[in-house]
């Protein structure tokens, strides 16, 4: 009997410990997830801020949230809707995927907020709510506003026009084919195992490369990995944008340097097939095209660290198709191109 009492406490005791150490490890998990979640922790800290984004958000998601946006601001209606704020209730609501999307979830949210309701009451039990907005905000704050642009009058001078739309600029120049899918996360074996944080688009060598966006030429010059490339930061320092592997001896337009500010849609370099190589000018690229990819920024500690942070721009780049840059041979000499409409926003002429 003594015998027996000891192996039913023996028994106890691992099962006790076992279930400690269970415990123990759900916790540390749980805060260690939480802490290097795309969820960050409300606080002071001044680490508190946002360390990974997944961007799944589709087309024609974007397609409809921006011409709701951009019709309720030039019909001027009473409610002025924001895309990214639509954008990030219905993430919300999907817990992020959305391949649940249903039409009428968005047809809902803005027939409350056309009824007086705002996002604020709407959003007020939804937890996640302010991290989407500000994940958004740092990827697409910088597509939709007001601008100007050249355009043909009647007599086919081009004048100025004010107008509020979409104005950051697909990264291929208009009329130019090309072809992409989506490869963000396969794998790639040059220097060392590691992933593709970026989409490729598929193009004839020499085409012009556009500027999605206004900002300042971040990076210039050769990486082993990209070949020639030119790196542009937003000017709310939220966007990095990277274009990569440019055309062999003449990859960048004329006059192109580090710290030069440039605009949406203008003409920024070449496509090519530089890369895979320490070597300068080296052509290693099987296939000619674009690498472009989009940096998150929301901590400078993120800038050139294992803690940077790519997203998947596949639905971007056919979001951008509908605007597209058209542009001409400026330089007979050097057959540099340049773009063929002018292009202006406030913050460029204050």
């Amino acid at each position: 009997m003594i015998i027996k009492h000891i192996k039913i406490n023996h028994l106890l005791l691992i099962s006790i410990l076992t279930l400690i150490v269970f415990i123990s490890s759900s916790i540390i998990f749980f805060y260690s997830h939480k802490n290097n979640s795309t969820i960050p922790v409300n606080s002071d800290n001044e680490n508190d801020y946002i360390k990974w984004v997944d961007f799944t958000v589709p087309c024609n998601v974007l397609k409809l949230t921006a011409n709701l946006d951009i019709n309720s601001h030039n019909n001027n209606e009473e409610v002025k809707l924001n895309w990214i704020e639509l954008l990030a209730y219905l993430a919300c609501i999907y817990g992020g995927n959305f391949k649940s999307f249903n039409s009428n979830d968005l047809d809902k949210l803005v027939e409350n907020l056309k009824s007086g309701k705002t996002m604020e009451d709407l959003t007020s039990t939804l937890t996640f709510y302010d991290y989407y907005l500000e994940s958004y905000s740092a990827i697409l704050s910088g597509f939709i506003g007001d601008y100007s642009i050249e355009v043909l009058d009647s007599n086919n001078n081009k004048v100025f026009e004010n107008k509020y739309g979409l104005k950051a600029f697909l990264p291929i120049a208009k009329n130019y084919y090309f072809t992409h899918y989506k490869d963000f996360g396969n794998s790639r074996s040059y220097g060392f195992k590691r992933t593709h944080l970026g989409n490729d688009l598929m193009g004839s060598i020499g085409t012009p490369i556009i500027a999605v966006e206004s900002g300042i030429v971040e990076q210039l010059g050769w990486n082993q990995y990209g070949g020639w490339r030119v790196g542009i930061r937003s000017f709310d320092g939220k966007r990095y944008y990277y274009y990569a592997h440019l055309r062999k001896d003449h990859p960048y337009v004329e006059g192109l340097e580090k710290g030069d500010t440039v605009k949406a849609g203008d003409v920024i370099g070449y496509l090519g097939m530089t890369g895979y190589s320490v070597k300068e000018n080296v052509n290693n690229i099987n296939v000619s095209h674009l690498h472009f990819g989009m940096q998150l920024i929301f901590d400078e500690s993120q800038v050139d660290s294992p803690n940077e942070i790519w997203i998947d721009v596949y639905e971007i780049i056919e979001f951008l198709k509908s605007n597209s840059s058209e542009v001409y041979i400026s330089n007979e000499e050097t057959k540099d191109y340049s773009r063929k409409y002018d292009f202006m926003e406030n913050f460029l002429t204050e």
